[in-house]
């Protein structure tokens, strides 16, 4: 697989932006006041650059978290309490939830401190502070390195930087790549732990409109839950423990750190409001070229649709057929089908908005850059050609190398169990001492634990068999893993009798044989064994594919450090903001309704009027519970009603976000929370390649709504009473 392919299954795609607008651009904090201040404050803000990032004091900055390095959440009270997406938390819940306790279904409230639940893999991060590193990361290199050499440079300088600022503190720090590889910064972070479920709404309400819904306005989704974060008696991060509180910002500032909770509004919005959202966006590629384009919509974006697609029917067909499956399978199911209709949605958006030809247009002005003058064409002559000729090397495996990432390694539960589990198996062999022995067996106890509880034998060894058949099927044999001549030689290519022999004979595939195997380990019968054999294969496939490629991953890797500087070079006036890559970013704009097509215009908010309006009774997507139907006949909106007595549900802004986002706050101008960022529109569904102004939205859950469930429908009003609810001027 390539270094790019490996890149994008960690969800750490690197690109540069375009010319900025208003509502567009994820831009660092710790630039707002230099970039943004002057036209943020124009756009309506009525906080300072200070009070939105500041190291020196208390900022809007220290209510944001990384949460759990996937999404984010902002801390809504004085007492730790977290708000991020449902989807977010949608794992954790999912933990809790059994037959008997169905929490996805039916929600979760705790109903004091002690009801509240810990999530052992769940952490989250705050910011302490970034800089730029730049200078000290490029004194170590040279023009006359190869990539490799640059890189491995370039490497031993972060390690040196991260290991200085986490030297004598318990920080945790990270040295990211900006603009490809131009410019370096340093994220400082605190990490907690012990993070405790608080609340939940039911799937009905947290995923009303389910896969069908997904990414699309109008949208009717209560998408939100709610965390504590909790710490050892003296404020400082600790692993879970009954003695730990909450955290507060007294606890922060004992340990010279600082705390800020969002007051929560109950103004709503109206169009044209100033909005700001702040998180972690994950990834975008706003500056892919026409033969990136081109490779995603001709040989990826259509193939990684096609295996999903095989893949959400298996898990279906055993999903509906059991509610255990259904509750094990549920959160798989879902980040599946997630970017299932992105890449269709994707693919979609950038033909329609004509993205190739615009990127044509865009070489064709740097192209006449660079042959402007002699130093411009010996700085950035080849940039493109590099470009061109890693895309036409890498056309060759970008069918097999999506097929190794969608089919082996994320195809199945038994690949990666099995890669995991034999590295400490390894160790558990060769253990000389009985407490070298029990550490590894303890280890391996808690990976099969986590492993089998959301696991079903039949579903998994479904899927392997289909999807490895058609692995079989469609990619060329040269890039075939090597346990496929097994199954030509010994079952005549058949994978269902490989995959029905393995599941049945394997110790890796059943949690009873796999801790009598581990309770008495034999290194001949882990040598027979064929899910080592089937995955062991696919692992060195994986590997094999980045130095196969490696040539034109060091073309691609310079072609694009060239290219986007020259564009800086050749663009001096225009203001760049830096590619997401889970760094912290905030970006602002407006409220506003939109023109999807001719004919068709979209209010700016949606209404519970549009929920009960969708509701079907019995489908697994859009029924509703009959209390929530009860408070809308009544109309018992309470004091969460707008000025007209209805009930805004979510609302579209022009803000520029993508995945990682969810659960961002959304901020008015006065500093204060109005909403959580859940999904982008359908027609802008290219926006993580080229942002659509016109188009471009984002969707929200008014946090009136938020509140509403939580104090209406659930009757968590001590939830209510810790948040500091404004209510206007």
């Amino acid at each position: 697989m390539t270094k790019r392919v490996l890149s994008f299954m960690l969800a750490a795609l690197f690109a540069l932006p375009i010319m900025v607008k208003a509502d567009e651009g994820m831009w660092l904090p710790m630039f707002v006041k230099r970039l943004n201040e002057v036209d943020m404050q124009a756009a309506g803000l009525q906080l300072t650059a200070e009070e939105l990032y500041s190291i020196n004091n208390s900022s809007l900055k220290d209510a944001i978290v990384s949460f759990g390095g996937f999404c984010t959440g902002e801390v809504i009270s004085a007492e730790g309490l977290l708000l991020t997406n449902h989807h977010c938390g949608y794992g954790a819940i999912q933990d809790h939830s059994t037959v008997e306790n169905d929490y996805l279904t039916y929600g979760f409230w705790a109903k004091d401190h002690s009801k509240e639940l810990a999530n052992p893999d769940l952490h989250v991060d705050f910011l302490i502070r970034m800089e730029d590193m730049t200078e000290r990361v490029l004194a170590s290199v040279n023009v006359e390195m190869t990539e490799a050499e640059r890189a491995q440079a370039i490497d031993a300088e972060i390690k040196t930087i991260q290991a200085e600022a986490t030297d004598g503190n318990d920080y945790r720090a990270q040295v990211k790549s900006f603009y490809e590889g131009n410019e370096y910064y340093m994220f400082v972070y605190e990490r907690f732990t012990d993070i405790r479920l608080v609340g939940a709404p039911p799937s009905s309400v947290g995923k009303y409109g389910g896969d069908t819904d997904n990414w699309m306005w109008p949208r009717h989704t209560g998408d939100f839950s709610m965390f504590r974060i909790y710490c050892a008696p003296d404020g400082t991060p600790a692993a879970y423990a009954e003695e730990n509180v909450p955290l507060t910002k007294e606890l922060r500032e004992q340990n010279d750190a600082f705390y800020h909770h969002l007051p929560v509004s109950l103004e709503g919005v109206q169009n044209d409001d100033f909005t700001m959202v702040w998180g972690y966006p994950g990834s975008t590629d706003r500056f892919l070229t026409s033969w990136g384009v081109e490779q995603l919509l001709d040989i990826k974006a259509p193939t990684i649709v096609d295996i999903r697609d095989l893949k959400l029917s298996v898990m279906k067909k055993h999903m509906d057929a059991n509610t255990e499956v259904r509750i094990q399978y549920a959160s798989k199911y879902a980040q599946t089908a997630n970017y299932w209709k992105y890449y269709i949605g994707q693919s979609k958006g950038l033909k329609r908005l004509g993205v190739y030809d615009k990127k044509k247009a865009i070489e064709a002005d740097f192209t006449a850059f660079a042959n402007s003058s002699k130093a411009n064409k010996e700085m950035y002559g080849e940039a493109l050609s590099l470009i061109e000729e890693a895309y036409v090397a890498t056309d060759k495996t970008e069918m097999g190398a999506t097929f190794l990432s969608e089919v082996g390694i994320r195809g199945t539960d038994v690949v990666l169990f099995v890669f995991r589990a034999n590295r400490i198996i390894g160790r558990l062999m060769e253990a000389s001492e009985p407490a070298q022995k029990e550490s590894a067996l303890v280890r391996l106890k808690d990976l099969a634990e986590e492993h089998f509880k959301n696991y079903n034998a039949a579903l998994d060894e479904e899927q392997f068999s289909k999807l490895f058949a058609k692995y079989h099927a469609e990619v060329d044999p040269s890039q075939h893993p090597s346990f496929f001549n097994y199954v030509e030689k010994k079952f005549k290519g058949d994978f269902e009798a490989f995959a029905a022999k393995m599941y049945a004979k394997s110790f890796f595939t059943d949690e009873a044989r796999f801790n009598a195997f581990i309770d008495a380990p034999n290194s001949k019968k882990l040598e027979k064994d064929l899910g080592l054999m089937a995955s062991s294969s696919v692992i060195q496939s994986y590997f094999g594919l980045g130095s196969l490629n490696a040539d034109a991953e060091s073309k691609l890797a310079k072609g694009n450090r060239l290219f986007v500087d020259g564009l800086r070079k050749m663009n001096p006036d225009k203001t760049y903001y830096p590619n997401a890559n889970f760094s912290m970013r905030t970006t602002y704009g407006t409220v506003g309704d939109y023109v999807p097509a001719d004919a068709v215009q979209y209010s700016h908010v949606t209404t519970m009027e549009g929920v009960i309006e969708k509701y079907v009774p019995g489908d697994h997507e859009f029924d509703l519970p009959e209390r929530l139907r009860a408070l809308y006949d009544a109309k018992d909106y309470g004091q969460y009603a707008d000025e007209n007595g209805d009930l805004v549900v979510n609302f579209i802004h022009n803000t520029d976000i993508t995945g990682g986002n969810s659960g961002s706050p959304v901020i008015n101008a006065k500093g204060h929370l109005i909403g959580t960022a859940f999904d982008g529109n359908w027609e802008a569904m290219s926006g993580d390649i080229a942002f659509e102004p016109e188009l471009q939205r984002t969707i929200s859950c008014d946090i009136r709504y938020v509140l509403f469930i939580v104090d209406k429908y659930a009757g968590a009003t001590h939830l209510i009473d810790e948040m500091d609810i404004v209510k206007g001027e």
